[in-house]
């Protein structure tokens, strides 16, 4: 089974955003170590705990740490950006890190209304506009000459163009172009099964990709005993409540018995972002990968998690890793 690994470079109650950047690059080492496939960090914007807003920076200061792990976008918010400048951001990337690097497209926002006014743009138009981004930025990297001004850095640049969602419309694009597709199931399951059978069905193989490929993500967090990694988790299931209640902030330490302190309506929310996720021990873990495999049948499966605790952080990746060997997918 391929694994691969999402980092929201989450800022720690008492750190600092520093701190989560050097975080992010100890996690993608032992990553690349462990044999993951890819390391991906997301776009947000206005969130104090999450150190990612500027991916491209990010993943400049990841890849100085690693030497083989593919790293990349999971990903950039297109309507927030020009293609021009994301061709020239990724073209500069790809120089640096030639054959390793990975950009994954959405077309939300990254935040709320606050980055329409701070964007001063129509992100509304922006959004639909997003297939044709696609493609010019496509373009762009090809050096296609009908494009009126060509990316330098970004001409001649081969990153591998993901197309990210958690609805069917990303499926259908991706199908589209010919392009591989992740979906966002670690926090929005609802359409998981309706959008992988959408794109398998109506994908049209490109110069790139010849066949269907596919992730999905989910949530895991492992540790030695059930207990432990329940206990690790509860610091997500804090940042998850926060977020939905319009209280986001840094994440918190882990709260022992932090569900049953919940109101019902806190918890059947909870229950429901979470319900694509595996905690536990290595045990545990594998029977959740092995169920996620057979439901989905993707051909890596993405692993996200906001751990507290920076050496339990990296132990999750290892003990995850342990508990993949020998799984394959369905």
């Amino acid at each position: 089974m391929k694994l691969s690994v999402l980092d929201l470079v989450s800022v720690v109650e008492g750190g600092t955003v520093r701190q989560a950047l050097d975080n992010a690059a100890a996690a993608a080492k032992v990553a690349e170590d462990c044999g993951y496939q890819r390391y991906w960090v997301a776009e947000h914007h206005g969130l104090e705990g999450i150190a990612s807003a500027a991916v491209s920076v990010a993943l400049a200061h990841i890849g100085q740490a690693t030497s083989t792990i593919r790293i990349g976008s999971g990903g950039i918010m297109l309507p927030n950006h020009n293609p021009l400048v994301i061709a020239e951001q990724f073209g500069t990337l790809d120089a640096l890190f030639p054959g390793r690097i990975d950009l994954g497209l959405g077309r939300a926002p990254g935040a709320d209304q606050r980055i329409v006014r701070a964007l001063r743009k129509d992100t509304n138009r922006a959004a639909e506009d997003f297939p044709a981004d696609v493609v010019e930025l496509q373009a762009q990297f090809a050096g296609d000459p009908r494009v009126p001004l060509q990316a330098t850095p970004g001409k001649g640049a081969k990153p591998q163009i993901w197309i990210l969602g958690s609805s069917l419309f990303g499926a259908q694009l991706a199908a589209m172009l010919g392009l591989p597709y992740a979906f966002a199931s670690h926090f929005a399951p609802d359409h998981l099964d309706a959008a992988l059978k959408l794109y398998r069905e109506r994908f049209e193989p490109s110069d790139t990709l010849p066949a269907p490929y596919c992730a999905a993500a989910i949530n895991i967090v492992a540790a030695d005993t059930d207990e432990e990694a329940e206990l690790l988790a509860s610091s997500m299931d804090q940042a998850f409540v926060a977020l939905r209640t319009g209280n986001p902030g840094k994440l918190k330490p882990p709260v022992p018995g932090y569900r049953d302190s919940l109101p019902p309506q806190a918890l059947a929310m909870l229950a429901h972002v979470r319900q694509v996720s595996a905690t536990g021990s290595v045990a545990t873990v594998r029977k959740g990968l092995a169920a996620f495999a057979e439901r989905t049948g993707v051909d890596e499966v993405v692993v996200a998690a906001s751990i507290f605790d920076q050496a339990a952080r990296r132990r999750s990746l290892q003990l995850t890793m342990e508990a993949a060997h020998g799984l394959v997918p369905a």
